[in-house]
């Protein structure tokens, strides 16, 4: 497969968005803006940038926010005399703590995409070498398989689990 978007999507494409990223800092694209480019620019420089920038950003989301529940757990602890309370309390927590760990392997992921954009790596399938996509890599930034091998990989796991 050496397209890059996939067949079933009409590839129209807007004039005006078609040139935007030649007069555009890579940060502010448009997500539209970014699938209008040819795919002649597929990960060169001004593609890597803006993955690059939208990586650092939601990485930086996550620290701030793991930040966050750390006060709010210190805040949550205090006494609470009322076992429905506790309970309720506690819970509020566990749920925290599973989302906050889930977040934690989103950032690992992260680092290892922006590892991947130093290496010029990023946005080739690690399984076939082929182009992961635009419109995939905008939905899953963390993307490392293009659409079939990870339908491939899924459908394997499902066959003879994990």
């Amino acid at each position: 497969m050496s397209s890059i978007a996939p067949a079933s999507i009409p590839t129209k494409v807007d004039p005006k968005l078609a040139n935007a990223w030649k007069s555009k800092a890579p940060q502010d694209l448009t997500d539209a803006e970014v699938l209008a480019m040819p795919e002649s620019e597929y990960m060169k420089s001004v593609q890597l940038d803006f993955f690059k920038h939208r990586l650092s950003a939601l990485r930086n989301e996550l620290i701030r926010s793991a930040g966050e529940t750390t006060e709010h757990l210190r805040e949550d602890t205090l006494l609470v005399p009322d076992p429905a309370d506790r309970a309720t309390i506690e819970e509020e927590h566990a749920l925290e703590l599973r989302t906050r760990d889930r977040e934690r392997k989103l950032l690992k992921k992260i680092e290892q995409a922006l590892a991947l954009i130093d290496n010029g790596e990023y946005g080739w399938c690690e399984e076939t070498g082929e182009p992961i996509g635009i419109g995939r890599l905008l939905a899953r930034p963390t993307a490392t398989l293009s659409l079939e091998a990870q339908q491939r990989r899924e459908m394997k796991q499902k066959m003879y689990g994990d």
